[in-house]
């Protein structure tokens, strides 16, 4: 494993370390999201061939998947309504939806159909669980990353709404507890702490169950070959936390798990908040930000490109800076392409 040295703490190219984590972190979800689309369902790559350009797959090169879709409904609805409404979200989400998406995972979309069809979420959700009880998706784990940008200076509010809205579509112990472990591992990665070290901190902090910890914690030391890299947020996780303790680079860190096959836009997501926070904006390759984009709101024909994700990424850090008091903010603007970062509106 890399041995946490001072490149985590390395200076970005413009603004302040942190504001630059906090932009690579949802650059690099996008990034990883767009990498992995074409690779998703398919086997793992052999070593020597692996693939580290954006391609084409169901979309065109560079484009980004349901998961950064239902991250940026995530985002919009932390900007109108924080901390988190559910109801909101749900609503959001159910938008999403009925607007087509190219791909909904198939528990998402039973828990949506649902609230499409008048049931509120708490009864829609209870029922799709009810079904399948033992249903644990990586769908709330791809997309958690702005909960943890909009509460940046709070870990309390962080790990409250990291569980909330998992709970909205998946209500799974481990789908919840593992969206609180993927943002309290961003929180510390955004203060300058090693990947080690912030993976380490949030197994402190979030309680799990002990089969799932296991899973974390062995995570680095598992073979390519090991790692399943399927839907099951186990699964997910492991990749996650081996791409991000097994390298020393967001390139590095990315490449490594979308070549994982599989649901390789799923887990290239969650390495690319990680690794994003990490590293920062600056370390995710040129040509990768200049490739990756996708359409938000879906038919609305306003094309998202990495600029757009960075800026978003700031107005997320300005809801919990000094003050702009979360719990009394209303917003009701949406996102738009191009919006600038705006302080204590």
């Amino acid at each position: 494993m890399p041995d946490g040295s001072s490149v985590y703490y390395q200076q970005e190219e413009t603004g302040t370390v942190m504001q630059c984590r906090v932009q690579g972190c949802a650059v690099g979800a996008a990034v990883g999201d767009a990498l992995g689309m074409p690779l998703e369902f398919g086997p793992p790559r052999p070593i020597g061939r692996l693939v580290r350009e954006m391609q084409a797959g169901r979309l065109p090169a560079g484009t980004f998947t349901d998961d950064t879709e239902m991250a940026l409904a995530l985002a919009e609805s932390l900007l109108a309504r924080c901390p988190l409404d559910p109801v909101d979200l749900a609503q959001r989400f159910v938008a999403w939806y009925q607007a087509g998406p190219e791909d909904v995972g198939n528990h998402t979309a039973n828990v949506l159909s649902r609230m499409a069809g008048g049931e509120g979420w708490e009864q829609a959700v209870g029922a799709v669980q009810r079904l399948h009880p033992d249903a644990a998706g990586n769908g709330s784990v791809m997309r958690c990353w702005p909960v943890a940008l909009a509460h940046w200076n709070d870990l309390n509010q962080l790990l409250g709404d990291s569980r909330l809205q998992s709970r909205v579509t998946h209500p799974h112990p481990e789908c919840v507890v593992g969206s609180a472990f993927i943002n309290a591992t961003i929180y510390h990665l955004l203060r300058g702490a090693s990947p080690e070290e912030a993976v380490a901190r949030a197994l402190g902090v979030v309680e799990m169950p002990e089969g799932l910890r296991v899973v974390i914690e062995a995570a680095p030391y598992r073979h390519r070959e090991e790692l399943k890299n399927s839907g099951w947020v186990r699964h997910t996780l492991e990749s996650a936390v081996w791409g991000l303790l097994s390298t020393d680079s967001f390139e590095e860190a990315v490449v490594q798990v979308v070549n994982l096959g599989n649901d390789a836009d799923t887990a290239g997501a969650v390495v690319g908040a990680l690794a994003g926070a990490a590293y920062g904006l600056a370390a995710i390759p040129v040509r990768w930000r200049d490739e990756v984009r996708g359409e938000w709101p879906l038919g609305s024909g306003r094309l998202w490109q990495a600029d757009d994700l960075a800026a978003l990424a700031e107005r997320l850090m300005g809801i919990s800076e000094p003050g702009s008091y979360c719990s009394y903010r209303r917003r009701d603007d949406g996102l738009r392409p191009g919006d600038q970062q705006r302080h204590g509106d």
